[in-house]
C-alpha cells in the first residue's frame, strides 16, 4: 500500500488524476474502472481540463462503473450512468460504446450480475480502478457483511449508506434500497487501484480500514493485500494515522 497525503480537496483530485491520466498515455486502450459520489468529481473535473488542453486523449479508453441503483434507469437524473456522462463522458472524446454501467432497470438479478462479470472479463480485466471509501468501509456497494463478495450481486443497502446519499435526493424515501455493484473479487483483480478520501469525517474509517485488521465487517480493508494500491487522501482524512 502506498500513501499520497494531499493538502486538500483539490490536490487530491490533481494527484489522482495524474496516476489515472499516466494510465491513459501509457495504454491509450486501457480498461479504467470508474466512481460515482462527490469524492472522484474533482479527479473528473481535472482530466477534463487536461483534455480540453490536448494533453491527454481517452478515444481507445475503456470503462466499467463500480455500480448502479437497482429501478433507476439512464434517464433518472440520479443514475449513476447520468452521473458519469454529466460529469465525465459528455466532457471528454470516449466512445460512448466503450463505456459500461450495470443495467439499474434489469430486474433479473441473476442473469444482470452475469451479464456485468463477463463485460469485465472480455475486457480482459480492469488496468486501473478508481473508488471512494463510504463512511462504513464499503467499496462500490458492498457493504459490511460477514463475508467478501466475489463477483457483481445485488445489494441492500445499509442505512449509513442510504443517509450518506440522500442528500443527492429531493427526500430520504427516494434513495433507492438495493443496487448491483461490483465484487470485492472483481475489484482486487484490477492491476492497480487508487482510492480518493477527503474530509475529516472519513478520518476514523480511514484509520480502522488500513491500520486495523483485514474483515468483511470493514469491506475496504481487504485492500491491504492489494498488490499495487494507492490511497490518496488530504491531510484532514489523515488525521489519525
Amino acid at each position: 500500500m502506498k500513501i499520497l497525503s494531499a493538502r486538500d480537496y483539490d490536490h487530491m483530485s490533481r494527484q489522482a488524476a495524474n496516476i489515472i491520466s499516466a494510465q491513459v498515455i501509457l495504454k491509450p486502450n486501457c480498461v479504467l474502472g470508474l466512481a460515482t459520489g462527490s469524492s472522484p468529481i474533482g479527479t473528473y473535473r481535472q482530466l477534463i481540463d487536461w483534455y480540453r488542453k490536448g494533453d491527454i486523449d481517452f478515444s481507445q479508453v475503456r470503462t466499467v462503473n463500480l455500480d448502479e441503483y437497482v429501478g433507476l434507469d439512464e434517464g433518472s437524473d440520479q443514475s449513476y450512468i447520468y452521473f458519469m456522462r454529466h460529469n465525465f463522458f459528455d466532457h471528454i472524446n470516449i466512445d460512448l460504446a466503450n463505456t459500461n454501467v450495470p443495467c439499474g432497470t434489469n430486474l433479473d438479478e441473476k442473469a444482470e450480475c452475469a451479464r456485468y462479470d463477463a463485460v469485465i472479463r472480455g475486457m480482459g480485466g480492469i488496468d486501473l480502478q478508481l473508488l471512494g471509501l463510504g463512511p462504513n468501509g464499503h467499496i462500490g456497494f458492498n457493504e459490511p457483511d460477514d463475508y467478501f463478495p466475489k463477483s457483481t450481486h445485488k445489494v441492500a443497502l445499509a442505512d449509513a449508506t442510504i443517509q450518506a446519499n440522500k442528500r443527492f435526493f429531493e427526500k430520504e424515501e427516494d434513495v433507492p434500497r438495493f443496487a448491483y455493484t461490483m465484487g470485492v473479487g472483481d475489484i482486487m483483480q484490477a492491476r492497480r487501484v487508487v482510492m480518493v478520501v477527503s474530509g475529516a469525517g472519513k478520518a476514523d474509517i480511514v484509520k480502522r480500514a488500513f491500520f486495523g485488521p483485514i474483515t468483511p465487517q470493514v469491506p475496504a480493508s481487504i485492500l491491504q493485500l492489494h498488490r499495487d494500491f494507492v490511497l490518496v487522501a488530504d491531510e484532514a482524512a489523515l488525521s489519525k494515522l
